[in-house]
């Protein structure tokens, strides 16, 4: 019978035993002497970090918190501003970021202040610490052990181990990337040799911008329009039929895709311009008789960012507010 991760014991010796493992799997993937003892020296497990992993108990058949509290924190007037001051401060860097990637400025300013508030806050714990005592802990190790990994080639490739400073959870830098994601898509916006998504304003928004493009962001297609919803609309003449083995709880509330013709057809009214041979799905986050959106598979890019209903709504709304 597998023991509660509540009622397991971790010890720094224990600790210290699975790093011998980490240090074995290092080597074998490449990484210097330099970078195993720079990242794991003297590193000692970070009880705090296991508190905050700790899962919380779900009902799966409770009812979804309603969307427009998030929205008011979310979408705020001091985020607005922000994201309008942000979007101005980078205007000579960002048309050229735009034409390279295809992902809107606005929208990258917005997942900018989502991340960190435009840089203000990205976090204070030690990154590889963090990802080790996850590791350690073993409810995802596969997951934390694999970016543990990731960080220690981060510093093979310049990066500081000082740097390395972030979430609880290991994200990192202004947009919070992950280490592995770091190593995937990270970018040179500036040229100067480096890709430094803690400091270089060109660096962050081409990173966010090349994550999206390799998510499969489609240039020229808006992520979504509000919609109205005619009385005596048939809902469940759209439900999906599908469960998606990512985020099915995300997922299960959307509808099936239609074009926005066909949308049109059934007495949805977009309230933004949208072209009508764009597919899209209808969502409703507060239910019936409040504010509907018609999503584009550019809503599903957000959602590969950050795998929330919310998240991702409000990313797409703080970016229509930061380029009104």
């Amino acid at each position: 019978m597998a023991v509660p991760a509540s009622a397991q014991v971790y010890t720094q010796s224990g600790f210290e035993n699975y790093l011998e493992q980490v240090r074995s799997r290092a080597r074998a993937e490449g990484v210097s002497e330099r970078a195993i003892a720079s990242g794991l020296s003297g590193l000692t497990l970070n009880q705090r970090v296991i508190e905050l992993d700790r899962p919380q108990a779900y009902d799966p058949n409770s009812v979804p918190p309603p969307f427009e509290p998030y929205r008011q924190k979310h979408v705020d007037a001091a985020r607005i501003a922000g994201g309008q001051r942000t979007y101005a401060a980078n205007s000579s860097i960002i048309p050229a970021i735009e034409r390279e990637y295809g992902v809107p400025g606005q929208i990258l300013v917005a997942i900018w202040g989502h991340e960190t508030n435009y840089g203000s806050f990205m976090g204070g714990f030690d990154t590889i610490r963090s990802l080790a005592t996850l590791a350690y802990e073993g409810r995802r190790r596969e997951l934390f052990e694999d970016e543990l990994i990731a960080s220690l080639k981060m510093i093979d490739r310049g990066v500081a181990r000082s740097q390395l400073v972030g979430s609880w959870a290991g994200a990192i830098g202004n947009p919070q990337f992950l280490p592995s994601v770091w190593l995937r898509v990270a970018q040179d916006g500036d040229g100067n040799g480096t890709r430094d998504i803690w400091n270089s304003r060109a660096d962050t928004l081409a990173s966010i911008a090349a994550y999206f493009r390799s998510a499969g962001w489609r240039p020229g297609e808006p992520w979504g329009v509000p919609a109205y919803v005619p009385s005596g609309f048939n809902r469940d003449s759209v439900k999906t039929q599908l469960s998606s083995p990512r985020c099915p709880r995300v997922f299960a509330r959307h509808s099936q895709w239609r074009t926005v013709a066909e949308w049109k057809a059934m007495g949805i009214r977009p309230q933004k311009a949208i072209a009508d041979d764009t597919m899209a799905i209808l969502f409703e986050p507060d239910g019936e008789g409040s504010t509907a959106y018609l999503l584009t598979g550019n809503y599903r890019v957000i959602l590969d960012y950050n795998c929330s209903n919310y998240y991702a709504l409000s990313v797409g709304l703080l970016a229509d507010e930061i380029r009104r």
